[in-house]
């Protein structure tokens, strides 16, 4: 409850700030949200860290197969992904990102930049840390909220209908005591296993259109009571009984 009052108090303070601003303003917003801030509008030919931050916000907005990068360059593919969100949320979808539409992503992420619907807990129910991993603690968390906001887009995507995540990140140790493969995505924080409603064949063919490229499922070994996503570098998807 106290979320849900503090996200529309937040809301009423940038609708008055558009109001001074005018609807036309291109410098960004006059609002300074708790887990970042974007100061300028961003399109094609843009570069920068704000680029890479938006980016992460987007990155589950592509076609099917496609992986958008993080790269700090707003060329054609983050454009696209950008206009994807914009008319997803209902917003002038002209693949710019300006005011309306950091508005709505501020609306949707907390002040640690996790999406509304995700926490880092739910990512990582193995250690405190992020620690023990195939990679240092600090990637392994950044690795895990680019996989929350591509659930974000999924589940909106799903007509926003809850995710339930049984497994993401792992240690070494929390690995083996599951019986993971020495290989795991779930060692470098980028996988999520997903279980309940939708069903798994659901989830397994709705994350291809929302930028996994690892994509494990019913028919697979030892997938058939859950739905495997992650980010891998060497693209594969198998479930079967899904027809993927």
């Amino acid at each position: 409850m106290l979320r849900r009052v503090s996200r529309s108090l937040l809301l009423f303070v940038m609708l008055m700030s558009f109001m001074v601003v005018g609807v036309g303003a291109t410098a960004g917003t006059a609002h300074a949200d708790s887990c970042y801030t974007w100061n300028r509008t961003l399109s094609q030919g843009s570069s920068g860290s704000d680029v890479t931050q938006l980016q992460i916000r987007v990155a589950g907005w592509v076609t099917s197969g496609e992986r958008l990068s993080y790269d700090g360059q707003y060329g054609a593919r983050t454009a696209a992904a950008v206009k994807k969100f914009q008319a997803a949320y209902g917003l002038s979808a002209d693949g710019v990102a300006g005011p309306a539409t950091f508005s709505k992503i501020y609306a949707l992420q907390d002040a640690d930049c996790t999406p509304v619907h995700f926490s880092y807990a739910e990512l990582n129910k193995c250690n405190s840390d992020w620690s023990g991993g195939a990679v240092s603690a600090a990637t392994a968390k950044s690795n895990a909220l680019k996989t929350m906001w591509k659930l974000e887009a999924m589940r909106h995507a799903l007509g926003d209908v809850p995710i339930t995540i049984s497994s993401g990140f792992r240690s070494r140790a929390c690995n083996n005591a599951v019986g993971g493969s020495a290989t795991s995505r779930h060692l470098y924080g980028d996988a999520a296993d997903l279980v309940g409603s939708p069903s798994l064949c659901r989830l397994a063919q709705q994350s291809r259109t929302h930028g996994f490229s690892e994509i494990l499922g019913p028919g697979y070994p030892g997938h058939n009571d859950h739905t495997h996503v992650a980010f891998d570098p060497s693209p594969y998807w198998s479930a079967p009984t899904c027809g993927i």
